[in-house]
C-alpha cells in the first residue's frame, strides 16, 4: 500500500489522524488571486466591509510596540487597488479591526480607536486600562466589543462604554464572535468561550495563532503570523495547512474574508502587501 497520504502530511509540519480531515486537506485549498503593490506599511489587519465593498487595512508604520501616531488605515477595493493610502492617519501601532453601524473600530496599542466611516476621521478613544498590547477586536450584533491583549493575557469587553476583563488566558489574539459564543485563538490553539465562562480547547494549531474566520458553520480558517494558514474543523478537532510562505519571509497575519466570494485578504505585514486567495473546494 502506497503511503502517499502520510507523506503529504509530513511535508505539510503536522500529523492528523482523522480521516475526515485528511478529506478536506484534499478538497479546500487557497488559491491566489492579486497582490497589491508594497505602498502599505506592515499591514495587520484587513476587514472586509461588504455593503461598502471596500476593504480597510491597518498600517502599524513604525515599531508595534510605541505610541508614535505613525500608524493609518487604508482603503483598497476587492481587486486589490488601493484607493486611499492613508485614509485615516494618526493612530499607534493598529492591529485589529471591527465594524459595527457605520464605524470601524481599532485596537491601537493600549485604546480602542473609533473611526466614522463616512467622515473618515477618529471620533472617540476608548482607553482599555492596564493593557500594553491590544491586538484583535470582534464585535456582537448588539455592539458589545471585545478586544485581545496578547502581552498582558486579557480579553477585555466593552460594553456602553465600560471597560471590564472577560476572561485571562495565554496569549491571546484572534477572536471571532459567532451566535453561538466567543471563539478565540490563544497559546497555540483555537479554543470556544462557554456559557460558564471558561474556554473548552478545540485543538492545537501552531504558534503565532493570528486571524480567524468561520466558512461553515463548525469550520475555519485560522492565520499564524510567521507565515501558515490553516483549514480547522471544530467537529473532529484537527488543522490542515493551506498554506506555507514562511521561507518567502512573507508573513499571514490577521485577514479579511467574503464570505459571498469567499476570498481571503490577507496582509504579509513585513512584505507591505495584501494578498488575495480565494477558497477552492467549499
Amino acid at each position: 500500500m502506497k503511503l502517499l497520504n502520510t507523506k503529504h502530511l509530513l511535508v505539510a509540519g503536522c500529523i492528523f489522524l482523522s480521516a475526515s480531515a485528511f478529506s478536506q486537506q484534499q478538497t479546500i485549498a487557497l488559491e491566489k488571486q492579486w497582490v497589491t503593490d508594497t505602498s502599505l506599511r506592515i499591514p495587520e489587519s484587513v476587514y472586509f466591509d461588504a455593503p461598502k465593498n471596500v476593504l480597510y487595512v491597518s498600517n502599524i508604520e513604525g515599531n508595534g510596540n510605541e505610541k508614535d501616531g505613525k500608524g493609518f488605515i487604508s482603503r483598497l477595493s476587492p481587486e486589490g487597488k488601493i484607493l486611499d493610502l492613508r485614509w485615516v492617519e494618526g493612530l499607534n501601532a493598529p492591529k485589529g479591526l471591527g465594524l459595527y453601524k457605520g464605524r470601524l473600530y481599532v485596537a491601537d496599542l493600549t485604546e480602542v480607536a473609533v473611526i466614522d466611516i463616512s467622515k473618515g476621521a477618529i471620533v472617540e478613544r476608548i482607553p482599555v486600562e492596564g493593557s500594553v498590547f491590544l491586538n484583535d477586536i470582534t464585535i456582537d450584533n448588539k455592539g458589545v466589543i471585545y478586544v485581545s491583549d496578547t502581552r498582558v493575557g486579557k480579553v477585555h469587553q466593552i460594553k456602553d462604554g465600560k471597560v471590564s476583563t472577560l476572561l485571562e488566558v495565554k496569549g491571546p489574539n484572534g477572536l471571532l464572535w459567532l451566535p453561538t459564543g466567543l471563539e478565540v485563538l490563544a497559546d497555540g490553539a483555537l479554543f470556544h468561550l462557554q456559557a460558564d465562562n471558561t474556554l473548552k480547547k478545540i485543538t492545537a494549531i501552531s504558534q503565532s495563532v493570528d486571524g480567524i474566520a468561520q466558512i461553515k458553520a463548525g469550520e475555519f480558517i485560522v492565520s499564524c503570523w510567521p507565515g501558515e494558514v490553516f483549514y480547522v474543523n471544530a467537529g473532529s478537532g484537527t488543522a490542515v495547512k493551506l498554506l506555507d510562505t514562511r521561507e518567502q519571509k512573507l508573513n499571514t497575519a490577521d485577514f479579511g474574508y467574503n464570505p459571498q466570494k469567499k476570498m481571503v485578504y490577507i496582509p504579509t505585514f513585513n512584505g507591505n502587501t495584501v494578498a488575495a486567495y480565494r477558497i477552492k473546494g467549499l
